[in-house]
């Protein structure tokens, strides 16, 4: 990656693109406002600034790099391996994201330990759960040391995956995913209930924290995923467990006020794997 053009390409990716890799979210009142690790940053056209920490700059390099806390060339390979399509105009990558054939990473089953000590010593996730998950095919180690949550659908195909940073902290999408045909599931016992989750993470710490349960991750808050509808025709008791905060409030009452079927279960922290990893400190 040292051509001019693509490096242009590059800071040219839009920059709500780079906010959702990163997990950010909308603010539900103000467009241009995003809710991140780093706090709320403001955009205004390929401009970005934090107020809080008085930092700003322009284009999806400089906000990648502020978001990552990476240097220049480790964003420009971060950004090419999230954004393999840099050369589509920016107000264009999400209209074309969503029309990309799915391309999942490629298994490397030498960076698993990575992803392994990852997920059991900092999230704190069960190892025989982690094992169920490689065992199974739904989750997997990529070439840059990312955890990969496989998403399916019908017939359990895949049409997509969630994609965890194990080295810096950061989440994003398979290019070409389709996270409204299917989502990542996990299930423990003969499961009496359901419930929703914003991310793969989140899905496997309900998990692990209950038993006969079915938890789903809707990679990211979405008050309507396609797959929905199928769901609640399952007959089973729906929450919607999506993050105690003001998004994930917003985006609850959302949901249940098209399926009023649903029930608000709130994680007692911010989101359930906070929760695993509080009672786990207590072990």
């Amino acid at each position: 990656m040292n051509s001019e053009n693509q490096i242009e390409a590059l800071r040219n990716i839009a920059l709500e693109e780079v906010l959702l890799c990163f997990g950010a979210k909308k603010d539900h009142y103000d467009k241009s406002k995003w809710h991140t690790a780093k706090g709320t940053i403001s955009l205004n056209g390929c401009k970005f600034f934090n107020w809080s920490e008085n930092k700003g700059g322009g284009g999806a390099i400089d906000l990648a790099m502020y978001l990552g806390g990476t240097g220049f060339r480790q964003t420009l390979l971060w950004l090419q391996h999230n954004f393999p399509f840099p050369q589509v105009k920016p107000h264009s990558v999400k209209k074309a994201a969503t029309q990309q054939q799915l391309i999942l990473p490629e298994k490397v089953d030498a960076n698993m330990l990575r992803v392994w000590q990852y997920l059991h010593y900092r999230r704190c996730i069960p190892k025989k759960m982690i094992h169920s998950l490689v065992h199974s095919g739904r989750l997997y180690a990529d070439g840059r040391y990312n955890a990969v949550f496989t998403l399916l659908g019908k017939e359990k195909k895949a049409v997509g995956a969630e994609l965890v940073g194990t080295i810096c902290r950061w989440r994003g999408m398979a290019p070409g995913s389709r996270k409204n045909l299917g989502g990542f599931c996990m299930t423990t016992g003969c499961p009496d209930h359901i419930v929703l989750c914003e991310s793969a993470v989140d899905t496997v710490s309900y998990c692990a924290l209950h038993s006969d349960c079915m938890a789903i991750s809707t990679a990211g808050v979405s008050a309507s995923p396609g797959w929905l509808p199928e769901i609640i025709n399952l007959g089973l008791d729906v929450f919607c467990g999506f993050d105690t905060d003001d998004v994930g409030d917003c985006m609850a009452s959302k949901m249940i006020e098209k399926y009023p079927g649903i029930q608000r279960k709130k994680p007692p922290q911010k989101d359930w794997n906070e929760v695993l990893k509080s009672l786990s400190s207590l072990l």
